[in-house]
């Protein structure tokens, strides 16, 4: 049993923490803003996996994707919102310029980033269907997945944002922060148009 929990710990690390839209968008905004101002970006991530979470695991993802023209119009809004994010993630003004001051994406945002999210759902789709915690009881089997992955989610985000932040003193300089920038926009546009191919 104990091998059992050790293995989802793994591919939940494994699945949340690799390169996809929300960590990316999060890496980015640590760059550009810093880990403070990126908290509330990271919390609407966190929330927004929340409700991913509670989705997947119930069944209701699965049936949403069944309405005739859902699929569609769901992925032509994310891609649209994710091209905004980029963009906005692209243009960020150095930290220490004149209009520094600019806000990050609100937490609000964020939370449409995991909502939108394709691999989020793959990944969680995968650990709910890939693995069986509490024999006995599917109501505990699943608020055991969501609790654990809920965990690994929140530490795997606090990761990203600081390994982001990292970047921050480079930023000063504006050429190297368009450049950065501009790269951390494209590795998002990737990693949503790869995600949405699973």
């Amino acid at each position: 049993m104990p091998e059992t929990y050790l293995s989802f710990l793994a591919a939940a690390f494994a699945l949340a923490g690799s390169p996809g839209p929300n960590t990316l968008s999060l890496a980015a905004v640590g760059a550009a803003y810093g880990y403070r101002r990126g908290v509330g970006y990271l919390l609407g991530l966190t929330l927004g996996m929340l409700f991913v979470i509670a989705l997947t695991g119930s069944g209701v993802a699965g049936l949403l994707f069944l309405i005739p023209g859902a699929g569609p119009v769901v992925t032509l809004a994310a891609a649209a919102y994710f091209l905004y994010l980029a963009w906005k993630i692209a243009t960020a003004p150095p930290i220490s310029g004149p209009s520094a001051d600019g806000k990050p994406p609100t937490w609000i945002a964020a939370i449409f980033v995991s909502l939108a999210n394709p691999k989020a759902y793959a990944a969680m789709a995968a650990m709910f269907s890939g693995f069986v915690l509490v024999i006995a009881s599917p109501l505990g089997d699943t608020l055991a997945k969501a609790a654990m992955l809920l965990v690994v989610i929140g530490v795997v985000n606090v990761a990203w944002l600081y390994a982001g932040s990292a970047l921050t003193p480079l930023l000063r300089e504006p050429k190297a922060n368009r450049i950065i920038n501009i790269c951390f926009a494209a590795a998002l546009i990737v990693s949503v148009a790869a995600a949405a191919l699973i």
